[in-house]
C-alpha cells in the first residue's frame, strides 16, 4: 500500500474519532477543505461512499463503518511501530493525548508533568481540559483524567490525586446574618452560590453523606456559573454559601475569613483517577506516562 493510500484511510479513522472535520483536521494539521478532499479521494478510490455529511454532523455509511471496524487495528498497531521501535532502544517519542478536567489539570497534572516531559524530551502532551464526560476512545484520546465517581467500569485506573473532601463554607457576616445551616436540607433556605452541572448545563445538586444516608440538594441563590473556582471571593464577600473543594477554601478556613459548615456531611471521597481502555498493546508513551503518575502518587 502507498503512504498516500494509508493516509487517506488514516484520515477517514480520524474523521469518525472526533466527530467532525474541523477537530480531526486540527489532530491532523491540515485544513478542513483539505481533509475533506483526502476523504472524497479515498471514496473515489474505493468506489465506495464511507460518510454522510450534513452541514451539522458526519457519520459513517454502514460500509464506511464495517471499513473503519476492519482497519483501525491495523492502523493503531502501525502509528505505535516508531514508537515501539524507540521505546527498545530505551527512547520514547510520539504523542499523548489527554482528556482532562479542568480542576484536575491544574491542581494535579501540571505539577507532575515537567518532571515527565524532562525525562521524555520526545514526547508531546497535547492536553484538552474539558469538564463534560467524553468518551475518550470515540474521541481519540490515548486517556483521560475524571474523579474515580465518573469513570466507566471497563475502563484501567490509576490514582493520581487521592482520596479528596469538598467543604461547604460561608463568611462569618453571612452566617451572622443569615444563621448557619445545621443540615443539609436547611440549605434551601439560604442563599448559595451556584454552578452548573458541564455534561448538561443543568444547576449541579450538591451531594452530601453521612453513614448510609446519601442525598442530593437542590439549591438556589444569587449566582450560577460554569466556573466554580470563582465561588470562594464571593462567599467572601458575605453573598452566600459555596460549596467547594478543599484546596480552593483551605486558606481562608485557616484564615478564619471563611468558616466550614456541614462538615460531619461531607467525608473524604475517590478522587482523581488517569484511566484508560484495556488495551493488549499498550503504546509505549502511555505506559510511561502512566508509570510515571505511579511514581509521582506513590510519594505522596
Amino acid at each position: 500500500m502507498r503512504g498516500r493510500d494509508l493516509f487517506q484511510l488514516k484520515a477517514f479513522c480520524a474523521v469518525l474519532e472526533h466527530g467532525n472535520f474541523a477537530r480531526a483536521a486540527a489532530h491532523l494539521g491540515l485544513s478542513p477543505s483539505a481533509l475533506s478532499q483526502i476523504v472524497k479521494d479515498l471514496e473515489e478510490r474505493l468506489d465506495l461512499r464511507v460518510l454522510n455529511r450534513t452541514t451539522r454532523s458526519v457519520a459513517a455509511t454502514e460500509a464506511g463503518r464495517a471499513l473503519y471496524e476492519r482497519i483501525e487495528p491495523a492502523l493503531h498497531l502501525l502509528e505505535n511501530v516508531d514508537t515501539e521501535v524507540a521505546a527498545h532502544a530505551g527512547r520514547i517519542s510520539g504523542t499523548l493525548r489527554l482528556n482532562v478536567s479542568r480542576v484536575a489539570a491544574n491542581i494535579y497534572l501540571a505539577p507532575i508533568l515537567g518532571g515527565f516531559l524532562r525525562d521524555h524530551p520526545d514526547v508531546t502532551v497535547d492536553i484538552v481540559t474539558d469538564d463534560r464526560l467524553v468518551d475518550v476512545v470515540a474521541d481519540g484520546f490515548d486517556a483521560g483524567i475524571r474523579l474515580g465517581e465518573k469513570l466507566h467500569q471497563d475502563m484501567i485506573a490509576v490514582p493520581l490525586s487521592g482520596d479528596l473532601t469538598m467543604k461547604v463554607v460561608a463568611s462569618p457576616a453571612y452566617l451572622a446574618r443569615y444563621g448557619e445551616p445545621r443540615h443539609p436540607n436547611d440549605l434551601k433556605g439560604h442563599r448559595c452560590l451556584c454552578y452548573r452541572n458541564p455534561s448538561d448545563r443543568s444547576p449541579y445538586r450538591w451531594e452530601f453523606e453521612r453513614g448510609d444516608d446519601r442525598r442530593e440538594v437542590t439549591v438556589s441563590g444569587p449566582i450560577i456559573v460554569d466556573e466554580p473556582a470563582m465561588l470562594p471571593r464571593i462567599a467572601l464577600e458575605g453573598i452566600g454559601i459555596a460549596y467547594q473543594f478543599s484546596h480552593q477554601v483551605d486558606r481562608y478556613l485557616e484564615s478564619g475569613d471563611l468558616v466550614r459548615l456541614l462538615t460531619d456531611w461531607t467525608p473524604p471521597f475517590a478522587g482523581f483517577f488517569v484511566y484508560y481502555p484495556s488495551r493488549r498493546q499498550m503504546a509505549p508513551v502511555l505506559r510511561a506516562f502512566v508509570d510515571h503518575v505511579k511514581r509521582m502518587h506513590a510519594k505522596v
